[in-house]
């Protein structure tokens, strides 16, 4: 796998990061990652201050090779936890879900590399303008929280290479060595990588959900919630319930009840299949047993080489 601009900013090996995807993204996905040569994320989304804490304190005894944390702009503790990432010299922040105008200025003051999702081209064209360092251009195959526009990954990732002259990096239904490839070719310099990391033996996830999801289709997702925040699901019967509240109009107040409190972490952490929130990506219909970050990264180099040594896009 070629180096790019992804690889000398982060200094990684390879250029595939790991999502930093709550209930999933512990030190030991992150720190396995890392160390097999990509890019380790942690999610903060789900962890209290002093959780997160705790995981910074457990990767640096994991790994001597860079990692970040994934922080989501809507976090309800921002200040403590941009005091905590600086106070321990945590060198890579990615952020999501909001603007990263006012937080990028001061990441950087502080060393801090700074990489932001985006929805659409548009969004990319503002992180240039706040100082980023890389755009991740996440189409809505990827499972979880997505943009509104319903861009997908081959539609969205040339659209943002247009608009930016940043490094890029692809998320959204990536989950082989072909589709990295694919990705390069649009003009990625990198991937990110949530589901098949989030079914992966390190993932913080419950055996419950790893298991649940192996068992889903071409079919088995489909995005919800679009008058709360359009998020990727998995079907089950809580998605059953919000689909038929969904199809008679039902107000976003209704569907928060429907979902009822903490829902992500009853099916993704404690895994209930049935009526927690299963958040996962398409790529997940091509997954097929549970495998070690080592087997997984093994994988994808692997095909990796294997097509690109027949395309010209290197």
């Amino acid at each position: 796998m070629k180096s790019s601009r992804i690889c000398d900013l982060f200094g990684i090996r390879y250029p595939v990061i790991a999502g930093g995807m709550v209930w999933c993204s512990g030190w030991r996905l992150a720190a396995a990652v890392s160390n097999a040569g990509g890019l380790g994320l942690l999610g903060a989304g789900s962890m209290h201050p002093e959780t997160l804490e705790e995981h910074i304190l457990k990767m640096k005894s994991a790994t001597d090779k860079p990692w970040g944390v994934n922080l989501p702009l809507m976090y309800p503790e921002m200040e403590n936890v941009v005091e905590m990432l600086i106070r321990h010299g945590v060198k890579i922040v990615f952020t999501s879900a909001g603007s990263p105008k006012k937080l990028t200025p001061r990441l950087h003051e502080a060393g801090i590399k700074v990489a932001h999702v985006v929805s659409s081209s548009l969004f990319a064209k503002k992180c240039e303008e706040a100082g980023v360092d890389a755009i991740v251009a996440e189409g809505f195959e990827a499972g979880g929280h997505n943009g509104r526009e319903e861009l997908t990954t081959m539609v969205l990732v040339p659209q943002v290479r247009k608009a930016t002259s940043l490094p890029i990096i692809a998320a959204g239904g990536i989950a082989s060595g072909a589709a990295i490839a694919a990705a390069e070719c649009l003009g990625a310099e990198g991937v990110q990588i949530g589901t098949l990391f989030a079914v992966s033996e390190e993932s913080s996830a419950a055996e419950e959900f790893k298991k649940f999801c192996l068992g889903l289709g071409e079919d088995g997702t489909m995005l919800a919630l679009k008058k709360i925040a359009p998020s990727r699901l998995a079907k089950n019967s809580l998605f059953n319930r919000i689909k038929e509240a969904e199809d008679r109009g039902a107000a976003a107040e209704e569907l928060r009840a429907i979902l009822g409190p903490k829902s992500t972490k009853r099916g993704i952490f404690e895994g209930d299949v049935i009526d927690g929130e299963i958040e996962i990506g398409q790529a997940v219909a091509g997954i097929t047993e549970i495998k070690s970050v080592a087997e997984i990264m093994n994988d994808l180099i692997t095909e990796y080489e294997k097509i690109s040594v027949k395309t010209s896009c290197q």
